[in-house]
């Protein structure tokens, strides 16, 4: 059963909210939203309506009178009539796309605003960067569409019209024909849904945005460029506005009227109440941060002691002072300690490593270390560590580094994990940068090598708490893309459509009758293995890193590439497991080796089925007796007891085909904490054992739940206990499969006899 209002669903709205969370509206002001009460910009407006009274006794809202109206309702002429004139400010986002004559209605919401009365119009942008990447445009479903301003999708009489996107030239035309000449416009980054970053159009961000944006789409199946290194180009030639996500206009009739003064807006809506900030670049010359909610005020006063702090500590500051309006600082003229670093990284390399540890020194003295150093695994423990202490939250001024936004601190606290944070946050969407300096140079170079993963887990842990990244994991995988797609699409269009299948698709062909071999002994031939290795095995991986010939990949030897010239053309076929495959093509290629394909990890391959028994049951045939076909359940089975044998007796009653995955001894502990009471090689032989079983898998290490399950086995139907089908994990999964046409079935569970209680039994020595 879905719940009403998931935390997932929560913070996707707080995050809507950042479009106008930051605007400052007149207190008192009468306000007409266009669109739904349950849409978040509503629920913003509704929010600051009437007195909104905070902890310490203050007004924070600004008592706003707001009017809510279906689109509908606002066109139609009575309620036209009877409101003329009324608003002083009239919002909208999104919905006037969907009407094919949007000028009209612009001239119709201007007669409902007072004379100096200001739209809010939040619009996409039909030449948005991410429709040049692949996503596909929202109202026709299709690539292109809108980049061709429709001209396919609405070309005949007969045509639906859906929608449709407009670029800002057209935009700015339709405004003022319709009477509003008095514009302002912000563009806005990612875009509607997502409003991390506004810049009033023009404005020239200086900072990283690859950094600092994260690109959402709608389809992100059928992306095929990585958007975020395109921004400090698109900067550079004057096209980044052109192309922005989408648009918020502000927009009046009278020029006497005082529009916004934002030249930058960075909103972290998404975040804890306590943690949503707006950080306002004004035209003025300053920068205010401002909390979102009441709650975030004490989050300002830390700010002001933590500055205190490091400055205490000899680090260099940007000046701020806590007002009513929120934490206001000199707007700085100088680039962000990351552009400068990036820029010494891309010109002179000693420059860089001398100013890299300058900015370890600062970290390394910014509070006082307290205890001892106990050991090269911990490292110096600090009084307090600044977690913001990184190169985009800093000025690079005087050859030093100036730091601005220090919003967070931890009591004793590893020195070595904000270094980490530092390098991490630096190298973050810069997949270029480690081509001339590897992060691993830089870990060894700061003695982090060692326990690498232990800091990278710790800083991973603050930075998806701050962010809600637990509580947004679905809605992320739906809005971002995925590296391995991203290749995947790519290569379909760079290749005729014969030899991508040959390439690409069809990469088993031979594997049969011949010797197959994986070039590359990295991560996809890791993964390569844990999928695929028991369906077609392998009989050797040659590798071009000279220091991995004689290791073993599983239990199989990596080799030089020579291995190849030794074997006939035809006794083999090469599988390349390489990301970057394009010069090992050629390597085999000049080597006279024809006989290969490209392993995509992204790709779903056909699996070969292993029966237990062939003659139990046919994989191929589906009995109408049966209301599955293919079955699926996933556990660990330790101890062997009656209610496994009742949940596989079950499960095969419904499905002519029952695959039973078991965890392994690495999962179990990994997701577990402790070691299962059997090895894992005797736990799969009692579950191949069962007459009721006709695949027993192993489940990969890092493919472990439910969704990978699907991509490998393609099953009809999922078996679980019913103790656990009132988990929100559970019932996440049974949504997810039930989308993609699969079944959640839950059995009863065994209350007489179970794992848990017969591992208690042996603990106390009772069997």
């Amino acid at each position: 059963m879905k719940k009403d209002l998931t935390r997932n669903e929560h913070y996707i709205k707080e995050m809507r909210k950042g479009l106008l969370a930051w605007y400052d509206f007149a207190r008192g002001s009468r306000v007409l939203y266009v669109g739904d009460e349950k849409d978040p910009t509503a629920e913003l407006l509704l929010g600051r309506s009437g007195e909104i009274i905070g902890a310490d006794g203050t007004d924070t809202g600004q008592g706003l009178r707001v009017t809510v109206v279906p689109f509908p309702q606002s066109v139609v002429e009575a309620f036209v009539t009877a409101h003329q004139g009324q608003y002083d400010y009239l919002i909208c986002i999104e919905t006037l796309e969907q009407e094919e004559h949007p000028e009209e209605i612009l001239r119709i919401w201007r007669t409902l605003l007072s004379d100096r009365g200001i739209l809010l119009l939040g619009m996409n942008n039909r030449f948005a960067t991410r429709f040049f990447c692949g996503d596909r445009d929202k109202y026709t479903g299709r690539n292109f569409d809108g980049i061709e301003n429709y001209y396919r999708a609405y070309m005949k009489k007969e045509d639906v019209f859906h929608g449709r996107m407009y670029d800002h030239a057209e935009l700015v035309r339709m405004l003022a024909q319709s009477g509003f000449g008095h514009q302002r416009c912000y563009s806005v980054m990612a875009g509607l849904q997502n409003p991390s970053h506004l810049f009033a159009y023009g404005y020239q961000p200086r900072e990283d945005l690859s950094n600092r944006l994260f690109p959402a789409y709608d389809t992100p199946e059928t992306v095929f460029l990585d958007e975020e290194v395109l921004y400090h180009s698109l900067i550079d030639n004057g096209m980044f506005h052109q192309m922005a996500g989408a648009y918020l206009f502000e927009a009046a009739a009278a020029e006497e009227v005082m529009l916004t003064d934002a030249l930058q807006i960075t909103c972290s809506a998404e975040r804890a109440r306590k943690n949503a900030m707006a950080t306002i670049i004004r035209e003025r010359g300053d920068v205010v941060k401002r909390n979102l909610y009441p709650e975030g005020r004490e989050r300002l006063t830390q700010m002001v002691t933590y500055v205190e702090d490091l400055r205490a500590h000899g680090l260099r500051v940007i000046d701020m002072e806590l007002r009513e309006e929120g934490l206001v600082m000199p707007c700085i003229d100088a680039p962000t300690g990351q552009l400068a670093l990036k820029e010494m990284l891309l010109t002179d390399r000693e420059a860089f490593l001398q100013a890299m540890d300058h900015f370890r020194d600062l970290v390394m003295r910014s509070s006082d270390v307290v205890g001892e150093e106990y050991t090269k695994e911990l490292g110096p423990t600090l009084r307090y560590g600044y977690l913001d202490l990184v190169p985009l939250n800093s000025f690079y001024m005087d050859g030093t580094f100036v730091f601005f936004d220090q919003e967070f601190r931890e009591e004793r606290y590893p020195a070595y994990a904000v270094l980490v944070r530092m390098l991490m946050t630096f190298y973050f969407g810069n997949g270029a940068l480690t081509r001339i300096m590897p992060q691993d140079e830089l870990f060894a170079r700061y003695d982090l090598a060692d326990y690498k993963d232990n800091w990278c887990r710790m800083e991973w842990r603050f930075v998806s708490k701050l962010r809600n990244e637990n509580e947004l994991y679905d809605y992320h995988r739906q809005i971002r893309k995925d590296a391995n797609t991203v290749n995947s699409n790519r290569q379909s269009i760079n290749y005729p459509a014969g030899e991508y299948e040959r390439l690409f698709v069809d990469i088993f062909q031979h594997a049969d009758t011949r010797k197959l071999i994986l070039f590359g002994s990295g991560l996809f031939a890791k993964r390569f293995l844990e999928l695929y290795g028991a369906d077609y095995p392998v009989y050797a991986i040659v590798d071009n890193q000279e220091k991995r010939w004689g290791e073993t990949l599983g239990d199989i030897e990596i080799h030089s590439p020579e291995l190849l010239t030794r074997l006939d053309i035809g006794e083999y076929k090469v599988i390349i497991c390489i990301k970057n495959y394009l010069s090992v093509m050629r390597q085999l290629r000049e080597m006279g080796v024809m006989e290969f394909g490209i392993f995509d990890p992204a790709r779903d391959y056909p699996r070969r089925r292993h029966p237990v028994d062939p003659a139990v049951s046919n994989p191929e045939v589906h009995n109408p007796d049966k209301k599955y076909h293919i079955g699926y359940i996933s556990g660990v089975f330790d101890l062997f007891h009656v209610g496994h044998l009742n949940l596989f007796r079950r499960a095969k009653a419904l499905c002519d085909y029952l695959i039973v995955g078991v965890v392994s001894d690495k999962g179990v502990i990994r997701h577990k904490g402790v070691a299962p009471f059997v090895p894992f090689e005797e736990r799969i032989e009692l579950v191949r054992g069962c007459r009721y079983v006709d695949e027993a898998v192993e489940i990969p290490l890092d493919l472990n739940g439910p969704k990978e399950a699907l991509a490998l086995y393609h099953f009809d139907a999922m078996f679980q206990g019913s103790d656990h089908m009132n988990e929100d994990y559970w019932i996440e999964m049974k949504e997810y499969l039930q989308e993609h046409g699969v079944d959640m079935v839950f059995f009863p569970y065994t209350l007489s006899t179970n794992s848990t209680n017969l591992k208690a039994l042996i603990e106390k020595k009772l069997v």
